[in-house]
């Protein structure tokens, strides 16, 4: 027993020196932060010292009141290990998610660089109409001859955000005559649109269209949705298939519409009755405001931050139809429902 415990400490010594020297060896020739250094000067400086001074745990068994256990020490350890994993966990993740945020950035400022230094620069309308698609060529078809050219005598202006597709969406939809930007992969509904926004942005566009791609939304209804703005009565004006009308869905999703309706309410003091209706129009310069970052189910982020910083929020009732044709990019009920409680929960943690 006494020579498994000597042959474990030296293992233990062992690799809390090769982190030393790693660490420094890391930080010397710049691949890793101060903070990651320090962290990790922490854990292997800590390792080497209670392999060759086993007795200095005894501190932690007395923190965690287990000193008069017979595995006290051990167990100490184990909690103590087990709380700087998470720790280093939760950096992790800030890490990844930071890192998320500015390829993002990356990912449409090259787009945008690209449109700039194209010879045919877009010249969308004041109303822009913003389709993300995802292989959506026979649907996109049916949609887009449908598209008004003006809204209230405002010109109207289309743009198809091509997520990656691997079909002929974009031969498709220069060949109907709107214009299209695509993202170098598949990246997510609510990358989509963010890429879209800011096409809209630098082409002057001052109140912006979102609708799907898969012939959902009806495009003669896009007037409900802009009248409002244009009156000047709301900034954002969401579509609502509860106040209008929907063709059979599944009873599962529309009981889940309904809860979640109630716990964004609830979250963000606004009366809303489809949170999950990706047909919506908004003021450009309300949109600036807002902050998103989710690449799917970004609805609910968008209805939370926007409440959350008083841009006035209106309905407005609206035709919801089954898809023309094709597969739905929202997966199954179980998991749609999952992810989008977590946007809601990180959304509302974030406005704290």
């Amino acid at each position: 027993m006494e020579q498994s415990l000597i042959f474990l400490r030296c293992i233990g010594a062992f690799l809390g020196l090769f982190i030393l020297i790693l660490s420094f060896n890391r930080f010397q020739n710049n691949r890793s932060k101060r903070s990651e250094f320090f962290l990790m000067i922490l854990f292997g400086l800590s390792l080497t010292i209670i392999s060759i001074f086993p007795n200095s745990a005894n501190i932690l068994t007395r923190m965690f009141a287990l000193d008069k256990d017979q595995f006290g020490r051990l167990i100490s350890l184990l909690i103590f290990s087990n709380l700087a994993a998470w720790l280093l966990l939760f950096g992790i993740r800030n890490k990844l998610a930071d890192s998320k945020i500015q390829f993002d950035l990356l990912v449409r400022k090259m787009a945008i660089d690209k449109l700039i230094n194209s010879p045919s620069c877009f010249e969308l309308g004041y109303i822009t109409i913003i389709i993300p698609a995802l292989n959506e060529v026979e649907n996109l078809k049916i949609l887009l001859p449908k598209i008004p050219h003006d809204i209230c005598g405002v010109p109207v202006g289309t743009l198809v955000v091509d997520d990656g597709s691997s079909d002929e969406t974009v031969s498709a939809v220069k060949a109907l005559g709107h214009y299209v930007i695509s993202n170098p992969i598949n990246r997510g509904g609510g990358a989509a649109l963010r890429l879209g926004y800011d096409v809209a942005k630098h082409c002057g566009s001052r109140i912006v269209v979102t609708m799907d791609g898969d012939g959902q939304h009806l495009p003669e209804e896009v007037e409900r949705l802009v009248k409002p703005i244009i009156d000047d009565q709301c900034d954002i004006v969401i579509g609502s298939r509860v106040l209008g009308e929907r063709e059979k869905d599944s009873w599962v999703r529309l009981v889940g519409i309904h809860f979640f309706n109630a716990v964004i309410n609830l979250l963000a003091g606004i009366r809303i009755t489809d949170c999950s209706n990706g047909f919506r129009a908004f003021r450009v310069s309300s949109l600036e405001k807002i902050i998103l970052q989710q690449d799917q189910f970004h609805t609910a982020e968008l209805i939370i931050d926007a409440a959350r910083k008083s841009i006035r929020i209106s309905e407005a009732p609206i035709t919801v139809l089954k898809r023309h044709s094709g597969i739905s990019k929202k997966g199954k009920n179980l998991s749609y429902g999952y992810n989008f409680a977590k946007t809601i929960v990180k959304t509302f943690l974030r406005n704290q």
